[in-house]
């Protein structure tokens, strides 16, 4: 640890011990009486269990003159008139460049058997409040995100946030460790929220490798820690990704997934009382979602940015609902992908003209807009026959842009599938569409004609 670390460690240890007692314990609820004058929401409390051990809890909210608690761990041993001793009014962090390559839980503790950490200088809240919106710089130039269907249709800027919208199992997490790989960015920050537990290991051996892990840092909650760790993870990805951005650099911050952040604040909502609001999810659900994706984009003027890739489990298949539409409201364009992409094969599984990113046409270079427009035009109108092409139903020269729609459709298919250790440019994902287009069509565009 740095000198400047320790002397604000040293700082920030209290004088007197300030404390309360335990005096109702309601499922995961525990309420503290005593000297709630001296809490707030968010202060750190650890109670002392019946064999001695700590468990360490944080207040939610307040009931008369009682602070309500939800406990970052297992219960066992707490007792009525255990004592709840207050550590910390705040949750803060202390994120340095020796955070690079590991991996670490949602206190910034390290879970990789590589040692401590080293920390900065800089004490961080994990409940920061997103820069102002009069002194943000603009986005940037567009990003190489090495994935050819999300360069070449859904082109992303720096500094842009966008939603990866998919049901269970249609290739999420694979898309994002091909945009860990290969995104043209200075520092990865990657938030793995509620997580299967025998896949973070794969993830970061496998999908991330030792190059991807070296520029990045992990955060991890697996699906069987409490809301409250699940709900930190979130806060501490976007903290450390803001102290890279704060150092100038373009920063890719993931998160997988921002459902399961939502789900872990509904369960912090209800456990305090809170009423359902929409399919189970409480009012603080959807002030939280934008306090925290608000956090990602462009810093202020002479700063780096954040441009932000987060995973939207949508329930059931429904891209209407409540999380998904909230999130989709928010951030800067959606990636959409489908069941039934994924079960024809075609990896990333990604539905095109279902995709939008806001920031097109205005980023991509003049020369290359109308090849796309034409791409889509085509692959709008296949969509638009495809029942009458399966069924036989469609006679062949009946209508010239049909059959060039049919003609595109193999080769376009091809185009779109990329495998998970392929990397593509955005140049040369624009030139293989523009050959494809020439080969198959005979259409030329100024930069495949010279």
């Amino acid at each position: 640890m740095s000198m400047e670390g320790l002397i604000a460690e040293i700082d920030a240890i209290r004088g007197l011990e300030v404390y309360g007692r335990v005096a109702s314990v309601q499922g995961l609820m525990v309420e503290v009486a005593g000297p709630v004058q001296e809490m707030s929401v968010g202060t750190r409390l650890a109670v002392t269990g019946f064999s001695g051990a700590t468990v360490g809890m944080e207040v939610v909210g307040f009931r008369g003159e009682r602070a309500l608690c939800l406990p970052f761990g297992s219960m066992e041993g707490v007792r009525l008139g255990a004592k709840a001793r207050i550590v910390a009014n705040a949750a803060t962090v202390r994120p340095s460049d020796g955070w690079l390559g590991r991996v670490v839980n949602p206190f910034g503790e390290p879970i990789d058997g590589k040692g401590p950490i080293r920390g900065g200088g800089d004490e961080r809240p994990l409940r920061a409040m997103p820069p102002a919106a009069s002194e943000r710089q603009r986005v940037g130039a567009p990003i190489d995100l090495g994935v050819r269907v999300l360069n070449t249709f859904a082109t992303c800027c720096r500094g842009q946030r966008m939603g990866i919208f998919a049901g269970s199992g249609v290739g999420k997490s694979v898309l994002l460790s091909m945009l860990a790989r290969y995104t043209a960015c200075d520092v990865s920050v990657i938030g793995l929220i509620g997580e299967r537990g025998r896949e973070v290991q794969e993830f970061i051996e496998d999908d991330l490798g030792e190059d991807g892990l070296a520029r990045s840092v992990v955060v991890v909650a697996t699906s069987d820690e409490s809301a409250l760790l699940r709900r930190q993870a979130a806060y501490l990805t976007f903290t450390v990704a803001e102290h890279f951005r704060d150092t100038g650099r373009d920063v890719l911050c993931m998160m997988d997934s921002v459902t399961r952040f939502a789900m872990a604040q509904r369960e912090i909502g209800l456990s305090v009382g809170e009423p359902p609001a929409s399919k189970g999810y409480t009012p603080t659900v959807f002030a939280e979602l934008p306090r925290l994706l608000e956090r990602a984009g462009p810093g202020r003027y002479g700063q780096g940015s954040i441009t932000g890739l987060f995973t939207v489990l949508v329930d059931g298949d429904n891209h209407n609902e409540p999380v998904a539409d909230a999130v989709r409201g928010i951030l800067d364009g959606h990636i959409v992908m489908e069941r039934s992409i994924a079960e024809r094969g075609r990896y990333p599984a990604v539905n095109v003209l279902k995709s939008v990113s806001r920031t097109m046409p205005g980023c991509v270079e003049p020369e290359w807009r109308p090849m796309i427009r034409e791409t889509k035009k085509l692959m709008a109108t296949y969509a638009d026959m495809e029942e009458l092409i399966r069924l036989g139903a469609y006679r062949k020269g009946s209508n010239p842009e049909v059959d060039a729609a049919i003609a595109l459709s193999g080769p376009i298919e091809a185009f779109l599938t990329q495998g998970k250790d392929e990397s593509t440019g955005r140049e040369e994902g624009y030139r293989e569409l523009a050959n494809l287009l020439e080969s198959t069509l005979g259409l030329r565009f100024p930069p495949s004609g010279g």
